[in-house]
């Protein structure tokens, strides 16, 4: 019936986009003309050979925004033909070529009975000497190949302007979004996120949660470093996303309102800019609701070195809501051509509820008898919330302007709670040995608290040698601080008392303090570049235990170095193609889940528990990157290999038949139970190729792909443990702007299984499709429908756990079928501003920062 519903929607807004442009059209009927065609043929100056496709564009004559309102490219002949049925009035040619001169041409629609307008041969030049009449401006191609990194520009595609940022990640050359939005970059989850040059904890540590409720507006591009050079932070194996927030530079403000209703909630946001004189100031707040409809899972495990206790079977149902929020406040001010001081603050929160309950029942090798059985039914509350300042200050030469220092200041903290209440019931023990009682089967209250703090100072510098040389240097100094504090209450009897258990908590700190220096040397000659580097980073940790199971006496410190050496060469083939060669190092410092050594019992048959003694994951990655970029056609692909011999992985064991304690005997897992935790035993090798397609073949249509595929091969030689596989990517889609405006867009995609140390887990298919149409002078009010998986309500999520005497096989049922209505609206504009200095500060420069920020590019 929902399904039955929503096509009546999708066909609703279909007839009213329809009716309104009808009425639209009725309306300025009286001054329509016949349609006309605009003809010519493109030819260089110098050879008298033509040029093909060259981007041509039809604006309107005293249109300050230059809207195009027809868009065309040239044969490979250089020839052009543009159909123009437009009303009457006048308008101008605008050709499109990179390195011509610029030109303008006049012409007038409805004025005479002519069919067809030639404009006979046009001549374009180099450089910049203007033909009468005329001018070039050259269409920023979607994506774009640089010396270090790929970008993708949010800002010029249509579907931007209600899409989220994940469904516009989709789009992205090299990353990959699955069905259940988690993202990948260059085949690899290991990376981190930026924004405006600086690393963003929150996003980094929840992508999926943030990404999906950030407006695509707000957005200007999103830029893929897959070999981050020695300029940036070591961490993040597959490399960095770069969000590059909409910036200045003009003159005017411009507010953008959305909202969307689906259903699994509703959300809204504002997006405001306004600049005025050397002044900038940009504001985004966005209030979201989410429903978690009931999940349900179930997990089978086998031992197979016991026949009385040999299967335990699992089923569990969970369901909720989140409330999530975000809001930041970006400032800049030019204090001179040569000084320019910014700052920013940012929010990110959210709230919700959970609710679950689950059977766990061990039965003997026939199944005919149960060995023990119990429940549970549990609730409770959850809140993470994402503070951040920080404050730039950057300096450029009077002598040379591309010499520039940067100083930066930035604190952040990241608070996370859960409070939960679990209650136990249809508890049934039939074995001899009484074994339920060692499960400690309590109600139990749970309080859980971390919180990362961290202060970063950082200073960088630039200079140019000469023509072709270049270096940049700088350092950066960070105080990190990860404080986990987890608390157990247990019912005391019957009553409604909880009492505290200290040997069930913990509460400890994990401080680091990072120092780190890099020197990056960048030569460019014609056609060829060429950038190494070197960084150092030294990390003094300390790890301090408050109270709980694990005493003071624990407590230690320690320190270690990294050399990260990286190296990046990029050869220009032509005009439009680029050949890449990369080498990194990367390192991947463990998250405070990995260390947290709170013994995680409350599902007493799979425990889990983090270690404080890991050390980071170092990586080595080889790329070998070809890009075509032109206005028409988009190929990018990408060779990689990757290896490290110190992964941080997930380990599972199941516990012998007399038990285990731990920590001192104060913690005990009972036989039969998975314990899992974190060491450094990985040995992985992955070789993989990716690719990125986007083809034009009309102003109309758009036809592009994002794929991946490659090889893992990961092993444990202390554990006896190996897996690998081939696993593959992909996701596509179609645009196509019908009659009237209205823009229709089907995506599909899909995986294989992807494989781990000790298993893997199923693949999964995806696919959505979206309509959508634009009202109003300057297309200031859009109106969208979106469904996605709608024809499979849920989806089944299936992996494998094994070892030598267990196997474990998981599975989740979700709902998949997503569907609801977006509007965005735009108020005010913002206009050409009065000619800047020659080398103003802007986003497009990763050393810029948010709204042309002072930040320097993050090391």
């Amino acid at each position: 019936m929902r399904k039955q519903s929503f096509f009546a929607l999708f066909l609703l807004l279909s007839f009213l986009t329809i009716t309104i442009n009808a009425q639209q059209a009725a309306k300025n009927n009286e001054n329509s003309s016949a349609k006309i065609f605009i003809r010519g043929t493109l030819l260089d100056s110098l050879t008298k050979k033509s040029e093909p496709y060259v981007t041509m564009r039809i604006v309107q004559k005293g249109d300050a925004m230059g809207k195009a309102i027809k868009m065309a490219v040239s044969d490979n002949n250089g020839n052009f033909k543009i159909e123009m049925p437009t009303p009457k009035g006048s308008y101008i040619l605008v050709i499109s070529s990179i390195g011509k001169e610029t030109v303008k041409r006049d012409f007038q629609v409805g004025t005479t009975s002519l069919k067809s307008l030639d404009l006979g041969k046009i001549y374009l030049k180099e450089e910049t000497t203007a033909l009468k009449g005329v001018e070039v401006i050259a269409k920023k191609p979607l994506v774009k190949m640089e010396v270090d990194k790929l970008s993708y520009d949010i800002e010029s595609d249509p579907d931007s302007k209600t899409n989220s940022v994940i469904e516009m990640l989709r789009k992205v050359p090299l990353v990959t979004v699955d069905g259940d939005d988690n993202i990948k970059v260059n085949g690899s989850s290991n990376f981190k996120i930026y924004v405006n040059g600086k690393p963003n904890t929150m996003m980094s540590n929840n992508p999926k949660d943030v990404l999906k409720s950030m407006p695509a507006s707000a957005i200007k591009k999103i830029e893929v470093i897959t070999s981050p050079g020695a300029k940036y932070d070591a961490e993040g194996t597959a490399g960095i996303l770069n969000i590059v927030t909409a910036q200045g530079g003009m003159e005017g403000y411009s507010v953008n309102i959305n909202g969307r209703v689906n259903n699994r909630g509703e959300g809204t946001n504002i997006y405001a800019i306004a600049q005025t004189g050397k002044l900038t100031m940009s504001m985004n707040y966005g209030l979201n609701h989410h429903n978690k409809p009931e999940s349900t899972n179930e997990s089978h495990r086998e031992n197979y070195d016991s026949s009385a206790q040999k299967f335990l079977d699992s089923y569990g149902k969970s369901s909720g809501h989140d409330n999530f929020q975000f809001g930041t406040l970006e400032a800049s001010y030019e204090v001179d051509s040569l000084q320019l001081l910014s700052t920013s603050f940012t929010m990110y929160g959210s709230s919700g509820r959970n609710y679950n309950n689950s059977m766990d029942q061990m039965w003997n090798s026939t199944r005919d008898q149960l060995a023990y059985q119990y429940g549970s039914v549990g609730k409770g509350s959850n809140s993470w919330n994402y503070i951040e300042g920080s404050v730039d200050y950057q300096r450029i030469s009077r002598k040379n302007k591309e010499r520039i220092f940067t100083l930066s200041y930035k604190l952040n903290t990241q608070p996370m709670k859960n409070d939960s209440y679990l209650r136990y019931d249809n508890i049934k023990d039939n074995t001899d040995t009484d074994i339920i009682k060692n499960f400690f089967l309590n109600n139990t209250h749970s309080n859980d608290k971390n919180t990362t703090a961290e202060q970063t100072f950082q200073a960088d510098y630039s200079t140019p040698i000469s023509k072709y040389h270049k270096l940049d240097m700088g350092m950066k100094y960070i105080l990190r601080n990860n404080s986990s504090n987890d608390k157990i209450y247990q019912a005391d009897g019957n009553n409604d008392t909880y009492v505290f258990q200290n040997d069930r908590s913990s509460h400890y700190k994990h401080l680091n303090d990072i120092f780190a220096a890099y020197l990056s040397y960048t030569f460019k000659y014609k056609s060829i570049s060429l950038m190494p580097g070197l960084r150092y980073e030294l990390t003094n940790q300390r790890v301090k235990y408050l109270s709980g199971a694990i005493t003071s006496e624990a407590n230690f410190r320690t320190h270690y170095g990294d050399l990260v050496p990286s190296v990046t060469a990029n050869f220009k083939l032509s005009e439009t193609k680029n050949l890449r060669f990369e080498y990194n190092m990367r390192i991947m410092r463990p998250s405070i889940e990995n260390l947290n050594p709170y013994f995680d019992n409350r599902t007493p048959m799979s425990i889990s528990q983090g270690n404080s003694n890991l050390k980071s994951e170092k990586s080595h990655t080889f790329n070998l990157n070809y890009g075509s970029f032109s206005p028409k056609f988009n190929l990018n692909i990408n060779f990689s290999h990757a290896f490290n011999n110190n992964g941080i992985e997930s380990i599972s064991r199941l516990i012998g038949e007399k038990g285990e304690w731990f920590d001192d005997n104060k913690h005990y897992a009972s036989t039969g139970a998975m314990y899992t935790t974190y060491e450094n035993i990985g040995h992985s090798r992955n070789t993989g190729l990716s690719g990125y397609l986007n083809w034009n073949p009309t102003t109309k249509f758009q036809i592009y792909m994002n794929y991946s595929g490659y090889y893992s091969h990961i092993t444990s030689p202390a554990q006896g443990l190996k897996n690998y596989g081939w696993t593959a990517d992909l996701w596509s889609g179609i645009q196509y702007t019908m009659p009237c405006k209205i823009r229709f867009g089907v995506n599909f995609g899909g995986s294989t299984p992807k494989y781990m140390l000790q298993g893997k887990s199923s693949g999964y298919r995806f696919y959505s499709f979206r309509l959508n149409r634009s009202f109003m002078k300057e297309d200031r009010l859009t109106i969208s429908a979106f469904a996605s998986n709608i024809f499979k309500k849920h989806y089944n999520y299936n992996s494998t756990t094994s070892a030598s005497n267990f196997v474990n096989r998981t599975s989740f049922k979700t709902p998949q079928d997503y569907y609801g209505i977006g509007i965005s609206y735009r108020i005010g504009s913002l206009k050409a501003a009065v000619k800047k200095t020659e080398h103003s500060i802007s986003n497009d420069d990763v050393k810029g920062g948010k709204s042309g920020s002072a930040s320097s590019e993050s090391n």
